[in-house]
């Protein structure tokens, strides 16, 4: 069970090592959760921290956006540490 099929046959399909596939599998459900994260993020952020829209951040919105960021960071990365390395 080194390899499997990637096509619907089985035949003439190419063939992935599972480590590959595996590799593959995380790339992307590490592109869809960094995106999901940023989605999150600027919505929260920004319903938190931006009263008045403009074409500039005042100095309390910048650093209120800045923290808010920081919180979110280091929160994902609590919740990953407890959720990998429980295993």
């Amino acid at each position: 069970m080194d390899s499997f099929s990637t096509g619907s046959s089985g035949t003439g399909s190419p063939q992935i090592s599972t480590d590959e596939f595996m590799d593959q599998m995380k790339a992307q459900l590490a592109q869809a959760y960094a995106q999901e994260f940023l989605e999150t993020v600027r919505g929260k952020c920004f319903e938190k921290c931006i009263s008045k829209p403009g074409t500039s951040l005042s100095g309390s919105e910048s650093s209120c956006i800045s923290r808010c960021v920081d919180r979110y960071i280091e929160a994902t990365g609590i919740v990953g540490r407890a959720l990998f390395t429980s295993r």
